[in-house]
């Protein structure tokens, strides 16, 4: 899916979700289809409830724009841009849970566990955790770049990374009225969302073969791009609309959550984003025109309604 001259940013993106939906269907079949068959009916039919429910699939294209901004092919890159999505959405799917955050709306429809049960539910994210694996050891290539991949999600997905995060994330909500600095809520952020935002560009660098010092960049642009996408969705929780958003608005503030309107205010936080996409762009810079992509799409997240 290489870059066209003239293509605008939203051409671009519905192009590459619409690839990005086709390959996420054929790694978790229709119940009965070939070796879907092996599985029980109703954990793949979970599963491809909640992993085709739809979503801005940011990880996976931000995967696929950093191989070509690497000189790679994205078709190259297509099994590590799903297995990343797969682990995107069994967090959702946990993240939603009762004990969790105890939502019932999810990408505009009823989560996980309230379209099956908690234990299905439970499964069904186990099941997207550990598929993800499969197919990244199984679909990359080349191999040294299939190794290093699996080493890059299981960090970025790991105790030290979103899980981490989630935890810490959690601990926050039991903190005194007050408590807690601006440093802590971006630490938490850096890994509960930044850490697997930074895994694709990461990835899908690595698979294109790409330098160090290209990765490098690319690391620094995610880390930005990470932080500044988390603020956005700080913001929308505050001033979303719901029925855009496909969830429900104003649950962070209920449960006692860090958000950066808390700390910053909603202006305050809409000149930090603008800061941190600014941080994102002069990160790419080397990759000239090839970065083009990337570039946009640090811009446009800043407008983004949902």
């Amino acid at each position: 899916m290489t870059s066209a001259s003239g293509l605008d940013l939203s051409l671009y993106l519905g192009k590459a979700r619409s690839l990005v939906e086709e390959a996420l269907s054929r790694y978790i079949p229709e119940v009965g289809e070939g070796e879907a068959s092996a599985c029980p009916s109703r954990l793949s039919s979970a599963m491809r409830y909640s992993l085709l429910a739809g979503g801005k699939r940011l990880r996976p294209v931000l995967c696929l724009m950093a191989a070509e901004a690497c000189g790679g092919d994205a078709e190259a890159a297509m099994p590590a841009a799903c297995a990343v999505e797969m682990i995107h959405t069994y967090s959702l799917i946990h993240d939603d849970l009762p004990a969790m955050d105890d939502d019932d709306l999810r990408r505009g429809r009823p989560t996980c566990h309230k379209a099956y049960d908690e234990a299905t539910a439970i499964l069904a994210g186990d099941g997207l955790l550990t598929l993800a694996f499969e197919i990244v050891a199984r679909d990359v290539r080349p191999i040294s770049a299939g190794l290093e991949c699996i080493r890059v999600l299981a960090e970025s997905a790991g105790p030290c990374g979103m899980v981490g995060g989630q935890m810490a994330d959690l601990q926050a909500e039991d903190r005194a009225e007050g408590e807690g600095s601006l440093a802590e809520l971006e630490a938490i952020h850096r890994r509960k969302t930044g850490a697997l935002l930074r895994a694709p560009l990461r990835m899908g660098g690595l698979i294109a073969e790409a330098s160090e010092a290209s990765l490098s960049a690319l690391d620094r642009y995610g880390r930005a791009v990470g932080l500044a996408f988390q603020i956005v969705d700080d913001l929308l929780d505050v001033e979303g609309d719901e029925t855009k958003l496909g969830k429900r608005v104003g649950k962070d503030d209920g449960l006692g959550k860090w958000t950066y309107p808390r700390f910053l205010g909603i202006e305050g936080s809409r000149v930090r984003a603008r800061q941190l996409a600014d941080e994102a762009v002069a990160a790419i810079q080397p990759f000239g025109e090839r970065g083009q992509w990337l570039r946009s799409l640090a811009l446009a997240l800043l407008e983004r309604d949902r």
